[in-house]
């Protein structure tokens, strides 16, 4: 883990809804620093430039898909390490093995528990 004893472990939160990051800043914050990006495109950006311990996904965005979004990750240098926890509504065992095939770490549907969120970031970070 990159963080110091002394400061929470970072979390990109990647949604195309703010709603939700607001959602997510109020339920984390407390164990987590939260950074936010609205799209798969600024999400790669994001995380070359300033590498988060762990990237919460959400699948369903415009453009990008977080399935694509993963896979770019996992095949980027900078971004191969870095765990990955897919969110989404979408609940089939299909969706959630697209999302393993991708390279995601975990995968949390929608409407999901803060309890087992947490449970799931921390056994990737």
């Amino acid at each position: 883990m990159r963080s110091s004893a002394n400061t929470h472990p970072r979390l990109l939160v990647v949604d195309d809804e703010y709603f939700n990051f607001e959602m997510l800043k109020v339920a984390l914050s407390a164990d987590f620093e939260l950074s936010y990006a609205e799209s798969g495109k600024s999400c790669l950006s994001s995380a070359i430039a300033n590498p988060p311990d762990a990237i919460l996904l959400d699948v369903c965005m415009p453009g990008l898909d977080g399935y694509d979004t993963c896979r770019m990750l996992k095949n980027t240098p900078e971004t191969r390490d870095i765990p990955i926890v897919m969110v989404s509504g979408l609940e089939s065992a299909q969706e959630q093995q697209a999302g393993f095939d991708a390279g995601c770490d975990a995968y949390v549907v929608k409407p999901f528990s803060v309890v087992g969120l947490l449970e799931k970031i921390n056994t990737v970070v």
